[in-house]
C-alpha cells in the first residue's frame, strides 16, 4: 500500500500520493479538506479518492503523452473557517500550482475559493452543493456535484410520492449555508407537490442535545408523517439516535449530509431505521468506471469507499485531468477554459456537463435508505436535463 501524507494548515508543505520525481513536469493540485473535526467523515474519504486518482493517472503514464505528472497536496483545515482561509493563502504559494480542489460543504468553499478566483487559479469543489457557489465566487469556480436544489427536489419527491408523506416538520442547522439551502429547497418542492409544513425548528453546528427540538416535535398535533433534518455529518447520527430514543418512529428524510457512516454507527443498527436521504450516484451502478474505482479503492485502502464523497474526490481530479488534456496545457487559464467546456465527462458519480448558466452540472440523484444500519440504493432521480 502507498503511504498517504497530508498537512495541517499551519504546518510545512508535504507531498501527497501523486508525486513522481522523474516527470518532465510535475504540476501541483492543492487539496483543502477538513480531515479532523465535524466534517472529517466526508472530507477524509474525498481526499482519499483524489489521491487515488492522481496515483492511477501517474502510474498509467501521466498526462499529455507522459510529459505531465500530478502531485496532490492535502491540507487539513480542521473544520475551522480561519484555518481554511489561512490554508488557501498557503496553497497559492505552492510551486507549480495549477488548480485547487476541496470540501464537501459550501461554507468552507466560500472561505477558500475566492482567494483562488482572485489569483486566477481554478477551484473544483468535490462535494459542496449550493447552486449559487459559482455565481458567488466567479468564473474559476466549478462544482463536481449537483446543486442543493436538485437533491432537495429529489428527496421531496420521494417523500411525497413513495413514502406518502403529507405533513412534514423541518429541522435546520442554522449555522451552515449548505443546510439552510437544503431546507429552503425542500420546503419549496414539498409544498409545490401538495405537502404541508407543520413545524420549523433549528439547531447549530456542534449541538449534541436535541431534547428541546424533540419536545417541540412531539407537541405537534396531529403528529407529522415525517421530519426533514438538514444537518452536517457531525449532527446527522446524533439527531437520528435521539429522535429514535424518544420513541418517534416515522421517517427521517435528509440530503447528502446524511451520507456518512455516523448515521449508522452513532444510533446503532437497532435505531438506524426508516432514514431516507438524497445523495450522489455510484452505489449499485455497474458501469465500468464505477466498478474500476471501487476495486482500486478497496485495493489501496483495504475497505470499500466509505460514502459518496470518496468518488466525488476521485471525480474532481478526473475533471482537472480531462481539462489539462483538452487544453493541451497546464496553464491555469487554459485549464479554466477547458473545464468550462467539459461535456459528457463520464465520472464515477454520473455524467458531468457544464451546460447550465453557471458551472453546476445537472446530474442524477440517488435516494438511499437506512434500515438496520445498512445503506441501500432505492432509486435514482433525474433532473429534466438528463432524463
Amino acid at each position: 500500500m502507498r503511504t498517504l501524507k497530508t498537512i495541517a494548515a499551519a504546518g510545512a508543505l508535504a507531498t501527497g500520493l501523486g508525486a513522481v520525481a522523474e516527470a518532465q513536469e510535475t504540476v501541483t493540485i492543492a487539496a483543502l479538506y477538513n480531515l479532523t473535526g465535524g466534517m472529517s467523515s466526508i472530507d477524509a474519504p474525498a481526499l482519499n479518492g483524489a489521491l487515488l486518482h492522481a496515483a492511477l493517472i501517474n502510474e498509467a503514464g501521466g498526462l499529455l503523452d507522459g510529459t505531465v505528472m500530478l502531485e496532490v497536496v492535502g491540507i487539513d483545515t480542521k473544520t475551522d473557517q480561519q484555518e481554511t482561509a489561512t490554508a488557501a493563502q498557503q496553497a497559492l504559494s505552492m510551486d507549480g500550482l495549477v488548480a485547487g480542489i476541496g470540501y464537501g460543504d459550501t461554507t468552507f468553499v466560500l472561505a477558500a475559493a475566492p482567494a483562488f478566483q482572485e489569483a486566477g487559479i481554478p477551484f473544483v469543489t468535490s462535494g459542496a452543493t449550493h447552486p449559487m457557489l459559482p455565481t458567488w465566487v466567479g468564473d474559476h469556480m466549478f462544482m463536481t456535484a449537483f446543486g442543493d436544489d436538485d437533491q432537495s427536489y429529489a428527496i421531496a419527491d420521494y417523500a411525497y410520492d413513495t413514502l406518502g408523506l403529507r405533513r412534514v416538520a423541518v429541522w435546520t442547522d442554522d449555522s451552515m449555508d449548505f443546510t439552510r439551502a437544503l431546507s429552503t429547497f425542500f420546503r419549496e418542492r414539498f409544498v409545490e407537490r401538495g405537502g404541508e409544513l407543520v413545524g420549523d425548528d433549528f439547531f447549530m453546528m456542534g449541538d449534541t442535545d436535541f431534547s428541546a427540538q424533540i419536545a417541540r416535535l412531539q407537541a405537534i398535533d396531529p403528529a407529522p408523517d415525517g421530519v426533514f433534518v438538514s444537518a452536517i455529518p457531525g449532527e446527522a447520527g446524533l439527531s437520528v439516535k435521539q429522535i429514535r430514543e424518544a420513541g418517534i418512529t416515522y421517517p427521517i428524510v435528509s440530503g447528502d449530509g446524511f451520507d456518512t457512516e455516523l448515521v449508522s454507527t452513532v444510533p446503532g443498527p437497532d435505531l438506524a431505521n426508516d432514514v431516507f436521504f438524497s445523495s450522489h450516484t455510484y452505489r449499485a451502478d455497474d458501469r465500468q468506471v464505477v466498478t474500476d474505482f471501487v476495486a482500486a479503492y478497496e485495493e489501496e485502502y483495504g475497505r470499500p469507499p466509505e460514502n459518496a464523497f470518496s468518488p466525488l474526490g476521485y471525480d474532481a481530479i478526473g475533471l482537472i485531468a480531462e481539462a489539462i488534456e483538452a487544453a493541451g496545457s497546464t496553464e491555469p487559464s487554459a485549464i479554466r477554459d477547458a473545464l468550462a467546456g467539459i461535456r459528457d465527462y463520464e465520472a464515477v458519480t454520473g455524467m458531468i456537463s457544464y451546460t447550465r448558466e453557471t458551472m453546476v452540472p445537472p446530474k442524477p440523484v440517488a435516494i438511499i435508505e437506512v434500515q438496520g444500519g445498512e445503506f441501500t440504493l432505492l432509486e435514482t432521480w433525474f433532473p429534466d436535463e438528463v432524463e
